[in-house]
């Protein structure tokens, strides 16, 4: 399975519009487009697509083509790194 970024979404971009967008070239297992506190979209998403090859061939084909008036940009999703406290060693209750 390979996750691909989506970056650049109009904040109307439903995961109807990515699916229908991806799904020429291969299975999409998933679809999440992110999300602030207050439920409003944040103007990205991560596509999770069957096999690599899929991935590979969306990517290249979809990088730089618009959805709703926006040029979608297309990265393989990096994996996270550490746990959320940008390195800083916890602090000490006194």
């Amino acid at each position: 399975m390979a996750s691909l970024y989506v970056g650049n979404l109009a904040h109307e971009t439903t995961e109807a519009d990515l699916r229908t967008a991806f799904t020429p070239f291969g299975a999409v297992d998933s679809v999440r487009i992110v999300s602030d506190r207050r439920g409003r979209p944040k103007g990205f998403a991560y596509v999770e697509m069957a096999d690599d090859a899929a991935a590979e061939a969306a990517m290249e084909s979809l990088r730089g083509t618009q959805i709703n008036g926006r040029t979608m940009d297309i990265v393989p999703e990096e994996p996270r790194r550490g746990g959320g406290r940008r390195g800083r060693p916890k602090r000490r209750r006194r």
